[in-house]
């Protein structure tokens, strides 16, 4: 099938569309210390369809210069037929490295047979410490900071041939990313805002899977790239009458700049109020035009911004929510959505625990009441999150 050809029937996960990245272009200025791209996949003629709020799934492949490593480690030509984890699939060993499996996230397992096949005393004595009882915590440290390259190339006394080492393998699985634009906009393409991966451990350069795929390796208009559209609980109100309000962090502003575009297409006469925060006004500002020009236009009723880095004092999106708190509480209190999209490990916690203070103090409860309080939003889906 070529690249944007229509299907017999409509794209899933089990049978993707395979179509083309026709945009690719840099967010933040040169000077940012982080890489946010803009990338735009093409639909047209495919059928697919999607809603503001879903996200967009793709299959990414691995890096060749890694799969080419993992190869001469072994000692293999590459063309070696293995059979993959999970459902009995057969391939040459560079096609499953290059598009099939994981190569991330070594397991307990892997170590164990490392261990055993290790020749040399030093490599097996340090393996069998680290699958000591009481080394469990040095050795989740090990292979958080591992890829599988990293135990051939740490061990070179271990033969294994390509079968035991895919043995070792999961399946590489297609990556979730927030869809940044409304179909009623849109409609034959699919916007994506993507923080790319770049990090050091073990003293190695790693690449995210996907994000550097999409980045460097989908030649744009002509590498194929497999998608589906997986539908989300994340949705804007029936009611366009409701005001909303959207919490979104980096690249966690993707699914607002789609509800933004949805709620103007479709002429929603709610109000709606982001708070977005990065590291620096200058050079992170993502999607600095359209916004401001919501802003100028009443679209966005309220833009709040918090950029980390701009002061002594650390300033981040749930900071600006308890600053507005008494006009945040009054939008609750007349009905609006709440929204929050981004990091689950730090930013979500801080935004629910500051909407909590926020319903405590300007609502007059006690912590229960508010706890309660934000659990009927829940309930009534008036309080959303997408976070990861």
């Amino acid at each position: 099938m070529s690249p944007t050809a229509a299907p017999a029937s409509l794209p899933t996960k089990d049978h993707p569309l395979l179509t083309r990245i026709v945009e690719n272009r840099e967010l933040p200025g040169p000077a940012s210390e982080k890489e946010t791209r803009h990338f735009s996949v093409d639909l047209a003629g495919s059928g697919l369809s999607y809603v503001a709020g879903d996200a967009l799934g793709i299959f990414p492949t691995n890096r060749p210069l890694e799969v080419e490593e993992i190869i001469e480690r072994l000692g293999s030509t590459g063309w070696e037929a293995v059979t993959l984890p999970r459902g009995g699939e057969t391939a040459p060993l560079r096609e499953a490295l290059l598009n099939k499996v994981a190569l991330a996230g070594p397991t307990r397992r892997a170590v164990e047979l490392f261990a055993q096949r290790a020749s040399a005393p030093a490599e097996r004595a340090r393996l069998e410490a680290l699958l000591a009882p009481e080394a469990a915590a040095q050795l989740a440290e090990f292979t958080a900071e591992r890829h599988f390259v990293d135990l051939l190339i740490e061990n070179p006394s271990v033969r294994l041939t390509p079968q035991e080492f895919v043995d070792q393998l999961r399946r590489l699985t297609p990556r979730l990313y927030s869809i940044a634009s409304s179909p009623r906009r849109h409609p034959e393409q699919v916007h994506l805002t993507i923080s790319v991966v770049r990090y050091v451990t073990n003293e190695r350069d790693r690449h995210g899977v996907c994000s550097t795929f999409l980045a460097n390796r989908a030649a744009l208009g002509e590498t194929p790239v497999m998608v589906f559209v997986a539908e989300s609980h994340f949705r804007l109100p029936e009611d366009g009458t409701r005001d909303v309000i959207m919490v979104g962090p980096g690249a966690g502003l993707a699914p607002f700049r789609g509800f933004l575009q949805d709620r103007e297409a479709s002429g929603a006469t709610g109000r709606n109020w982001l708070f977005f925060g990065e590291q620096h006004r200058a050079c992170d500002f993502l999607y600095r035009e359209e916004l401001e020009a919501w802003l100028a236009s009443g679209h966005l009723a309220r833009l709040d911004l918090a950029f980390s880095r701009d002061q002594v004092e650390r300033i981040y999106v749930q900071h600006r929510m308890l600053e507005a708190a008494a006009e945040l509480w009054r939008w609750l209190e007349g009905g609006a959505c709440l929204y929050v999209c981004g990091d689950a490990k730090r930013m979500a916690k801080d935004v629910d625990a500051a909407l909590h203070r926020i319903v405590a103090e300007q609502g007059g409860h006690s912590a229960e009441a508010a706890a309660e309080y934000v659990k009927r939003l829940k309930r009534e889906k008036r309080y959303q999150r997408d976070v990861y």
